[in-house]
């Protein structure tokens, strides 16, 4: 327990009630099982349930449109505009709310594992859970570190609070607001966790850029050598299942930045889906999901606590939050040096994309500014049976408070610096579509995987894909070679035609809206339907 004036010092709450600060795991556990917050599993996992929001409140995420950063947010559906004053008004008022609360948890931590590019962040919250889910996920300071600790940004994170959208400018009673002039992030009438989590990773896509810095949606791992790799890709996709390979060394599994000297982790922790997760397939993940510390979010279990991953009952969108120390094999520090391979990874459920495929650094641009993968019925509520194409630009876009083109320029300049080989990797379905395929083999993945990291597959010989224009590796040992070309997967090959022709001309519909931004070379390599 600390003094309120102290752990709240720069946060704009006061308060008589307790405070606790900077509690570790067990302290955190203790009062969170004591305050009906959750229950353990049998495994020592905190399971928390998080009601009506199971996932990010994306319509319900606001920037303030303060005078000195109107001229450089992507104001849009992603950055909805939320007016200075209501901001101010809502912010009084969850103040007022925590004040209010007979306990609250802060925890002091940092973004961004290198010092030189990290901030400080301070979370106030209301729940055990939420503070231990916070010091899973971001960079934990030594204890000398937290004398005299004054944030860069604070978090208020108020989950029962509900806002009124009628005062306070916002669509509904959830509302996650962002000031970068006041530099408060608001978070109200959601228990979802991962709030707090995309919250700092925003602040970061702000921050970075003006710096020389990357920001990145994407995973990265090294290997024996000092090779360092980045994965990009959105959720389903395989980024933290591929970037913990028992093979290579962990920096991080979502959120990085690439500076002049190299890459590193933004958080001290992983947030892995883990819906139907495979212990065979996954045992990294799946062993850090099965111990004391580890938070749980949705996920199911008997009354005895023993996890039923397989259940999405609740919600596909099951999430397990652990330290980066619950993986054996991690990289100290999280800092690794300059990317040699950049993997930007696609679940196409058309079935139609190449298992693997080298791109040029202009192709490399086309398709980190698509940002591709697709969308199935068992992934989401109220999609059908057909796939769904989702295009979400920098593989990032909920994440981005600049425009897109400032993200591409920046990757198109490191690559350009640092000479990284680009891949594009499809974890999809071979041989069908969705419903009639199958799911790509993750051995097959891991497998081309190591072959690109490891230098040896940019030896073999490439064939052109007639429909997309990517290069596909013709051969590769112990790969069958109808793998490694989809057509031949496909018993109905007109079938597959057919649905690769109509993937094409939606890459091409969703490369108009940022066609005027890009290069000749960019334009070149763009995806197009045959004159």
């Amino acid at each position: 327990m600390s003094l309120p004036e102290t752990a709240l010092a720069g946060t704009g709450v006061t308060t008589g009630s307790t405070v606790h600060a900077n509690l570790t795991a067990p302290g955190l556990v203790e009062h969170a099982i004591r305050r009906g917050e959750g229950r353990l599993s049998a495994d020592g996992a905190f399971m928390a349930v998080t009601g009506v929001h199971t996932g990010r409140s994306v319509q319900d995420k606001f920037v303030v449109d303060d005078p000195e950063v109107h001229n450089e947010v992507w104001w849009g559906k992603i950055n909805q505009p939320m007016a200075p004053e209501k901001f101010r008004g809502l912010a009084a008022k969850v103040r007022n709310w925590l004040g209010a609360r007979p306990v609250l948890f802060t925890q002091d931590l940092y973004a961004g594992a290198d010092p030189a590019h990290r901030i400080r962040v301070r979370l106030v919250t209301t729940n055990a859970w939420h503070a231990l889910f916070a010091r899973n996920m971001f960079i934990r300071p030594l204890r000398a570190e937290l004398d005299g600790f004054v944030p860069d940004f604070t978090i208020l994170h108020a989950p029962e609070y509900e806002a009124n959208p009628a005062e306070d400018g916002c669509r509904s009673n959830t509302c996650i607001a962002l000031s970068f002039a006041a530099k408060t992030i608001l978070i109200a009438g959601t228990s979802y966790a991962g709030e707090i989590k995309k919250s700092i990773f925003t602040v970061m896509n702000w921050l970075l850029p003006a710096r020389g810095v990357m920001p990145m949606h994407c995973s990265a791992n090294v290997g024996r050598a000092g090779d360092t790799a980045l994965f990009f890709g959105l959720s389903g996709t395989g980024k933290t299942t591929l970037s913990s390979d028992p093979e290579r060394s962990l920096i991080g599994d979502d959120e990085h930045g690439w500076s002049p000297t190299g890459v590193f982790n933004f958080e001290g922790g992983c947030y892995a889906k883990v819906i139907r997760l495979d212990q065979d397939a996954e045992p990294q993940i799946w062993a850090a999901s099965h111990r004391f510390g580890a938070v749980l979010e949705n996920v199911v279990a008997d009354e005895l606590g023993n996890l039923d991953l397989d259940d999405a009952s609740l919600t596909e969108n099951t999430r397990s939050c652990y330290p980066l120390e619950f993986i054996p094999n991690t990289v100290a520090g999280g800092v690794a040096g300059k990317p040699r391979n950049v993997v930007m990874l696609t679940a196409d459920a058309f079935g139609v994309l190449p298992p693997i495929s080298k791109l040029t650094p202009a192709q490399a641009m086309y398709h980190f500014l698509s940002g591709y993968t697709a969308r199935v019925a068992g992934t989401e509520k109220g999609l059908g049976k057909e796939p769904q194409a989702t295009f979400s630009t920098c593989f990032g876009a909920p994440f981005l408070p600049r425009h897109p083109e400032v993200y591409g320029k920046m990757l198109a300049e490191r690559i350009a610096t640092d000479g990284a080989d680009c891949w594009l990797v499809n974890t999809g379905w071979t041989g069908g579509a969705y419903g009639t395929g199958k799911r790509m083999s993750i051995h097959h993945t891991r497998a081309l995987l190591r072959a690109a990291l490891d230098g040896s597959l940019a030896k073999v010989e490439f064939v052109k894909d007639p429909f997309f224009g990517l290069m596909m590796p013709k051969s590769v040992p112990h790969i069958p070679a109808e793998v490694l070309n989809p057509r031949e997967s496909w018993a109905d090959k007109a079938a597959y035609d057919a649905t690769a022709a109509k993937l094409v001309g939606l890459f091409e519909k969703n490369f108009e809206s940022f066609a005027g931004a890009v290069s000749d070379e960019v334009k070149a390599a763009a995806i197009r339907a045959a004159a």
